[in-house]
C-alpha cells in the first residue's frame, strides 16, 4: 500500500505556481488575485477561506477575502457579486458553501461571470466541461486527476467506480476519467446510495472514488485487492482524546480498508490539499485569459 500524498503534490503545485507569478512581476504586470466571499460564521467555511487566503500569500497572489453577514439578503449578496464580475482587478472569485437556508445556492452560483467562475461551478462551465472545451474543472475533480497524473497511476481500460453523483464532484469526476486523456479512458460507472448491490459493485473496481458524504461508509469487503482507492469525504466528529475537541474522519474506513490497496488517500492529506490546489490553478489560468 502506497499513500497518495496530496500535501506533496500540492506543494509541488503551489512551487510551480510561485515561479510563474514571479515571472509575472518581472514584467511588471500585476499579479493573479483571488476574492473570496463569506456569508456568515460557519466554523468549516472559516477554515477553508482561512486555508484559500493562506494560499493565496505563498504563491504570490493578491487575495481579498469579502465578509457578510448570515441574516444579508439574497439580493445583497447578489450585488456583491454583481460588483465582482463588474472588477478588472479580480480575475476570480468564489462564494464559499454553503450558504444560508434564506439564500438560494443555484440563484447565487447562476449569477457569477463563467470567466471569474474558479470553482467551476457555473452551467457554461460544466458544459464546456461535457464537451471538452478548455473550461474551469471543478477544483475537487481536477485535483484528483492531478494526484492521478503525478503518481503516474495507470487509468486507461480500468474499472473506475465513482461513489457519489454531486455536481460538484461525482458527476465532473466520472466525465473527466472516462474522456479520451491520461489520466482518463478509463470504464465508468457513478453508483450512489441507492444502487443495488452496491458493494459488489465497488469490488469490481481497479479504481474506486468515494464521495457520498457518510463516514466510513466504504469498508473492507467493499475493495477489491490491489485497488487505487480516493476518499474525498471529510467530516468532523467529535474526540475527546484530541486537542481540538475532533477528529477528520473520510467516506472510507481508513484503518480497515488500506491493507487492501495498492494506493489509497488518507482524509487529512489527500484530497483537500489538492483541491485547494486546482482553486490557485484556475485563478492563474483566469489571469492568462487577459
Amino acid at each position: 500500500m502506497q499513500l497518495l500524498d496530496g500535501k506533496s503534490c500540492s506543494q509541488q503545485i503551489r512551487q510551480e505556481i510561485a515561479q510563474r507569478v514571479a515571472e509575472i512581476k518581472a514584467t511588471g504586470s500585476r499579479v493573479p488575485h483571488l476574492a473570496a466571499v463569506l456569508v456568515g460564521n460557519d466554523g468549516a467555511s472559516e477554515t477553508y477561506v482561512a486555508f484559500k487566503v493562506k494560499d493565496c500569500q505563498e504563491v504570490g497572489f493578491d487575495s481579498t477575502l469579502i465578509r457578510m453577514d448570515e441574516n444579508i439578503s439574497e439580493q445583497e449578496l447578489l450585488d456583491k457579486i454583481g460588483e465582482l464580475n463588474a472588477d478588472d482587478s479580480i480575475d476570480g472569485f468564489i462564494v464559499q458553501l454553503p450558504l444560508p437556508a434564506h439564500i438560494d445556492e443555484n440563484k447565487v452560483i447562476l449569477a457569477i461571470d463563467p470567466k471569474k467562475d474558479v470553482d467551476g461551478f457555473c452551467p457554461e462551465n460544466v458544459g464546456n466541461l461535457i464537451l471538452g472545451l478548455p473550461t474551469y474543472v471543478s477544483a475537487t475533480p481536477n485535483g484528483i486527476m492531478e494526484l492521478l497524473r503525478r503518481y503516474q497511476i495507470e487509468t486507461e481500460g480500468k474499472h473506475c467506480v465513482v461513489l457519489g453523483r454531486s455536481n460538484i464532484v461525482g458527476t465532473p469526476m466520472a466525465i473527466l476519467m472516462s474522456r479520451k486523456s491520461n489520466p482518463g479512458n478509463a470504464t465508468v460507472t457513478i453508483a450512489h446510495s441507492r444502487t443495488k448491490n452496491l458493494a459488489a459493485l465497488c469490488r469490481s473496481a481497479d479504481i474506486l472514488i468515494v464521495a457520498i458524504g457518510k463516514t466510513e461508509f466504504v469498508t473492507a469487503d467493499m475493495v477489491k485487492d490491489g485497488a487505487v482507492v480516493i476518499d474525498v469525504g471529510q467530516t468532523r466528529v467529535r474526540d475527546s482524546s484530541k486537542k481540538s475537541g475532533f477528529r477528520m474522519v473520510g467516506d472510507v474506513d481508513f484503518d480497515k480498508v488500506k491493507d487492501k490497496c495498492s494506493y489509497i488517500t488518507y482524509v487529512t492529506g489527500g484530497v483537500g490539499p489538492m483541491t485547494r490546489a486546482s482553486l490557485l490553478q484556475n485563478t492563474l489560468k483566469a489571469h492568462s485569459r487577459l
